[in-house]
């Protein structure tokens, strides 16, 4: 599992540094340049850029938050096996926001409870205060993509191994536009509690609006805004979404059809395991939950 969303980036800068090492040497002439002529030059800005690579790697390691190491931020909690990519999003009222285990949050993902840091608030006024339990709150296992957004003020719960794709949007805030005559953003804004199934997949660009409830096993498709009620193992899809394939445990299979069988699950056998043995658990697994 990657330790953060750069590995790929990485390996590729990697791979150029070393055909640059590879490629040969220009025949040193006359210029401004060290002794040895451009042949040395070429070197030396090989190796700063190869020192550069392994500094931002270095970075990224090291400012990575987790449990043993939370930088900054003080959350309600981090679960072990938790990471926050570097660099990190926006994020305040860590104290309400409960991040379950072994979690994997992407680079740039916004996590913030409130309208604003604590320590931003008016002079004269206090701090706001959410209660005593979390508002913001991951099962174990999630995954948040890059640039992704979560921003609460009522509660927004999102179910164990729940995985979002880049750049999605989920808020429990939602401006308000009642008073014509002010303008909308200075409105106080509706909110709702949302809720997000164990299971369920969110695809890159989707927003889920206040009031959403999702269950088990959803699939949203990329680029939907969903709003409302989305019952167990079902696909939505469009703006405002809609359910487009749901399952149907009377006849065991999905409506409509699927347009493509089921993948195999590759599987390495054990010692003292065949095949036969192995099935079964492949077969439980890609059945719904």
């Amino acid at each position: 599992m990657p330790r953060n969303e750069n590995v790929f980036f990485s390996a590729k800068a990697n791979a150029n540094a070393d055909a640059d090492a590879k490629t040969p040497a220009a025949e040193p002439g006359p210029g401004p340049t060290a002794p040895g002529g451009g042949g040395l030059a070429a070197w030396r800005r090989r190796a700063v850029s190869r020192l550069a690579h392994r500094a931002w790697r270095w970075a990224h390691e090291i400012a990575a938050v987790t449990a043993e190491r939370p930088g900054p931020l003080r959350f309600g909690r981090i679960g072990p096996g938790t990471r926050l990519a570097h660099p990190q999003g926006t994020v305040f009222g860590e104290h309400w926001i409960h991040l379950g285990d072994y979690c994997i949050i992407g680079e740039q993902v916004t996590l913030t409870v409130g309208l604003m840091p604590p320590e931003a608030a008016p002079a004269g006024h206090p701090p706001p205060d959410y209660g005593p339990g979390p508002v913001l709150r991951l099962g174990d296992g999630v995954v948040l993509g890059r640039d992704s957004h979560v921003v609460a003020l009522a509660p927004i719960t999102i179910g164990d191994k729940v995985y979002c794709g880049p750049n999605v949007y989920l808020t429990s805030i939602n401006h308000s536009y009642d008073d014509v005559t002010r303008p909308v953003g200075e409105q106080w804004p509706r909110t709702a509690p949302v809720e997000i199934g164990a299971g369920s997949w969110l695809g890159a660009n989707c927003v889920i609006l206040p009031g959403a409830k999702l269950g088990r096993n959803v699939v949203v498709a990329a680029g939907s805004v969903v709003r409302g009620e989305i019952p167990d193992h079902a696909v939505v899809a469009g703006a405002p979404a809609r359910v487009v394939r749901r399952w149907d445990a009377g006849t065991g299979a999905w409506q409509p059809p699927l347009r493509t069988p089921a993948p195999g699950v590759p599987l390495a056998e054990a010692p003292g395991e065949t095949d036969g043995q192995l099935r079964p658990e492949a077969d439980e697994f890609q059945q719904p939950a």
